[in-house]
């Protein structure tokens, strides 16, 4: 069993991160979860409070994994 961990993205970011870490985490396609957090912006007003709180509670992808990704690929 693999110790799955969910980070922020350094790569692949356009803000904070966020929706591509928890694309990775999940195997979804980051764009998805952008998609998934404006409909909750324009619809109930509270993505952007969740964006918020996922940045400050999810930890930014370490360094090491960073390099490790771009020598594998």
């Amino acid at each position: 069993m693999v110790d799955k961990r969910i980070y922020r993205s350094r790569n692949d970011k356009i803000l904070g991160g966020v929706c591509s870490g928890i694309g990775q985490y999940l195997d979804i396609d980051p764009v998805i979860i952008r998609l998934i957090a404006l409909l909750l912006l324009f619809t109930c007003g509270t993505g952007i409070l969740i964006y918020i709180c996922a940045w400050i509670l999810i930890p930014m992808e370490p360094e090491e994994e960073v390099v490790t990704a771009r020598v594998i690929s």
